[in-house]
């Protein structure tokens, strides 16, 4: 039996991939395509995680789609309410019946002489893998393993003998009630948990290496909950997210131009919320404003909950682990009959999945990124990411909306496959994404590069790629187009384009 063939699949239906589907439903509604996921339930991150107090680390006016406005008045939203915009997303739109669940994508192999991707895929429990086809991939699972967080070596771990616990696998009614807490970290995740964990522990501890820089931001938006009563949601919508995008990235630009400044200002913001008598060591971090993200916390919470003592923040490092909590290199023992690790996450692209290129293995971290969407070398395929240093769904909207312009191109033009290339190799590397956080330099050596110039640097720019993506050429140079030397439209013209013979 041949393979069930479509022409696009989209891989993930988390906030990427309702997002992807509208986009290709609204510009491409010829195009037959499907949503695998290897999961039983729609949200990615936003089912996934179940810690408690999950919630949106940036506001939902930017983290909404561009296609849905975010009504709830919570601007910073908890995770079941980001969950049920989701899921309302998909059912309004019909994208729910086009999503496969428990089918995991194994590998994907792409075939330049027949121009199309055949993926293996587990479906459920079944023992042989489905084989599906496609002319277009778009992957949008994230950046980070859904099975396993980053958990780090700790001496004597073995003889704890409370609960050790990652986030991203917290145990369902899990009760942690008038019990001394170690939240180990110091990123969004911990941030959030500490105040979570506050209202029922006996005491909670956060327990950082360094510092990160905190910020307190208002959980509702006054201005649109009072705009509600005289305006349209899709105005109200449209003017918090234009003003919440200049503020973002206002904000990243001083931050980088003027860091000894904006600095000064988070600090002096920090030191307002916690009282004069804080130690303010540890909201001190030795790195500059944006060299890694900025965690904010809705109307102070973290904040709040230390000024009243139901916890505490500890800088030092960890000596290891004893029967009852754990050592510092001081010597101190810290109590605790529940550890969390909120150490981070693995990062991972392509959702684990194998991908070759005409039965050679695709390396992602000899490539290089495209326009932040696509790979050099890499025919067919788009990867959803999003940006770090504004809300992810800002990029995600925009890249699914390039990659449907790009597949009305070629149906344009007449051919049948993409390839980012830079043939020459006169584009120099750099890091993909500059950040110092410790998950992505675990990761230097698994994930492409970008490069020096456009279209292969990576500007962290809404502004920009709003302009370069929704309104600039496709045709660039770099973009290469080509088709099956059978095909009887490969005679196309235009931009740099070739054939490619097709074995019988």
């Amino acid at each position: 039996m041949s393979a069930e063939h479509l022409d696009v699949l989209i891989i993930g239906a988390g906030l990427s991939g309702v997002g992807a589907a509208y986009h290709l439903m609204k510009h491409c509604p010829d195009k037959d395509f499907a949503i695998l996921e290897g999961r039983a339930a729609m949200g990615g991150t936003w089912d996934l995680f179940r810690y408690p107090g999950i919630r949106s680390d940036s506001d939902m006016f930017t983290l909404g789609y561009n296609f849905k406005p975010w009504s709830n008045p919570l601007a910073i939203a908890d995770g079941p309410s980001i969950l049920g915009y989701i899921q309302e997303a998909a059912r309004e739109n019909a994208i729910d019946g086009k999503i496969r669940y428990r089918h995991r994508v194994l590998q994907a192999d792409w075939c330049s002489a027949s121009a199309r991707w055949t993926l293996q895929v587990q479906r459920g429990d079944e023992s042989a893998p489905l084989s599906l086809s496609c002319n277009q991939l778009l992957m949008c699972t994230g950046y980070y393993r859904y099975d396993a967080g980053y958990t780090p070596e700790f001496k004597g771990r073995e003889q704890f003998q409370g609960a050790f616990i990652h986030p991203q696998l917290w145990p369902e009614n899990f009760d942690y009630s008038d019990k001394n807490v170690v939240v180990i970290g110091s990123g969004a995740t911990a941030v959030t948990l500490v105040p979570a964990l506050a209202d029922k522990a006996r005491h909670v501890t956060m327990l950082q290496r360094s510092p990160t820089y905190v910020v307190s931001l208002p959980q509702e938006d006054p201005i649109s909950n009072a705009l509600r009563r005289f305006l349209p949601e899709t105005w109200v919508y449209r003017l918090a997210r234009t003003r919440n995008v200049a503020i973002q990235l206002g904000f990243y630009k001083l931050s980088k131009a003027l860091p000894g400044l904006v600095r000064k200002v988070l600090l002096g913001l920090a030191r307002r919320q916690l009282g004069a008598n804080f130690d303010m060591r540890h909201f001190s971090p030795r790195y500059k404003p944006w060299d890694e993200r900025v965690c904010a916390v809705p109307n102070g919470d973290l904040f709040k909950v230390l000024r009243t003592g139901k916890a505490s923040v500890v800088t030092e490092p960890i000596d290891g682990f004893t029967a009852k909590g754990i050592r510092l290199k001081s010597g101190q023992v810290l109590p605790a009959d529940v550890i969390v690790s909120a150490t981070g996450l693995e990062l991972q692209l392509f959702g684990g999945m194998q991908v070759a290129v005409d039965g050679v293995p695709f390396d992602a971290a000899k490539s290089m990124g495209y326009r932040g969407i696509m790979l050099r070398d890499l025919p067919n395929a788009a990867v959803v990411l999003g940006y770090t240093n504004a809300s992810w769904t800002l990029k995600a909207d925009l890249s699914s909306e390039y990659f449907c312009r790009l597949i009305k191109h070629m149906d344009a033009i007449g051919m049948r496959q993409f390839t980012p290339r830079d043939a020459r190799r006169q584009v120099k590397e750099a890091p993909f994404l500059d950040l110092a956080s410790g998950y992505i330099q675990r990761a230097a050596d698994k994930i492409p590069k970008q490069g020096d110039r456009a279209p292969w640097k990576l500007y962290q720019n809404y502004l920009l790629d709003l302009a370069l993506l929704r309104y600039g050429k496709i045709e660039d140079g770099y973009l290469e187009f080509s088709s099956p030397q059978n095909n009887p439209q490969a005679a196309a013209v235009g931009g740099l384009r070739a054939d490619v013979s097709q074995t019988p």
